[in-house]
């Protein structure tokens, strides 16, 4: 009988900690429905709210999986634009000699995109050797990669534009599948994978413990440097297909992409529960933050509000969500105690 009360017990605090954003998510969307009556539509929600989200949400798993890992990577929001931008200029027509600008390899798309998935994927596996096996501080390797990646987007592309991209590169833009925006399926499938990933395999339990405590996740015998190594080469490949996603919807990549996204990542992780100090959170509610910061910014776009006070509300809300947690941080803290 206490085996089972136990349970009921784990499963409550479980609910709890990854729906705790629910309330606030219906209360935003109760007043949404008061202050402009185009936002409870269907084509605003599913059009706009989730398929705007579908691009931060991709980046967020690769950077939330991190995060839970113990460390942080700055330069995700870079790759989200120099994957694209390597791709576009990989696959697109040598018209150098006729136009000034836009000038690419004309390699079959295939091919374009496999070589930058394996440059992506070399940059995520350099920055987790540098953390892992060199033991240098994620932030400052990161931050490097950030800027380096940053000028290597305008170097190849010359701070151009590139426009008229193929179908292939497009299509996750504005495809659909069976009537739903192809954006909108895979931000939920992927969030659905990690998520099972994470909760049930053993790969997902060793980055979990590996948050919690490194050393211990070393007596455990956890091949810590493989692990890390693997948790910033998932990360830049999330944040590369998240780039494309990006691309598909603007039908272009701009020399400038992602710029400023690392933030607004940071925000739906830290509001979602995912903790800065590894080893605690759930992609569930990192997921439900990203659709509350979504949710948010259609809000204040619907009113016409300028997109810099957009940027301060993110600001506010990650305050906010500090707050609450060091509060409900607090509140258990002085239970433990009363209770011993």
């Amino acid at each position: 009988m206490s085996s089972v009360v136990t349970q009921k017990k784990k499963k409550a605090i479980f609910l709890n900690k990854n729906f705790a954003l629910l309330p606030i998510l219906v209360v935003i969307f109760i007043a949404g429905s008061f202050i402009n009556p185009a936002f409870l539509t269907v084509n605003n929600l599913l059009n706009n709210v989730l398929t705007t989200s579908a691009v931060l949400g991709v980046l967020v798993i690769g950077e939330a999986i991190i995060l839970i890992g113990g460390f942080f990577d700055l330069s995700l929001q870079s790759i989200v634009g120099f994957g694209p931008m390597l791709m576009a200029v990989l696959v697109s027509p040598k018209i150098s000699e006729l136009l000034d600008g836009n000038d690419g390899y004309a390699l079959p798309g295939l091919v374009g995109f496999l070589i930058a998935l394996a440059i992506i994927v070399a940059i995520g596996t350099f920055n987790g050797f540098m953390v892992a096996k060199l033991k240098l501080n994620a932030f400052i390797v990161t931050l490097a990669m950030l800027i380096l990646i940053q000028g290597f987007t305008l170097g190849i592309s010359g701070g151009q534009t590139y426009s008229g991209l193929p179908r292939y590169m497009t299509y996750l833009g504005d495809g659909q599948i069976l009537g739903l925006p192809v954006q909108a399926i895979i931000f939920i499938v992927l969030f659905a994978a990690a998520y099972v990933f994470m909760k049930y395999t053993v790969s997902g339990r060793n980055i979990y413990a590996m948050g919690g405590n490194l050393n211990a996740a070393k007596a455990a015998g956890i091949n810590v440097t493989r692990v890390t190594i693997g948790i910033f080469m998932a990360g830049a490949v999330f944040a590369m297909f998240s780039g494309l996603m990006l691309t598909g919807r603007i039908a272009s990549v701009t020399a400038n992409q992602g710029d400023g996204m690392i933030f607004t990542v940071f925000a739906a992780s830290v509001i979602g529960g995912i903790s800065l100090e590894g080893g605690r959170g759930n992609l569930i509610g990192a997921g439900i933050g990203v659709i509350l910061l979504g949710v948010i910014q259609n809000i204040l776009t619907l009113s016409n509000v300028p997109s810099f006070w957009i940027n301060a509300a993110y600001g506010a809300i990650i305050l906010g969500a500090l707050l609450v947690g060091w509060v409900s941080s607090r509140n258990r803290t002085t239970t433990r105690s009363n209770k011993g």
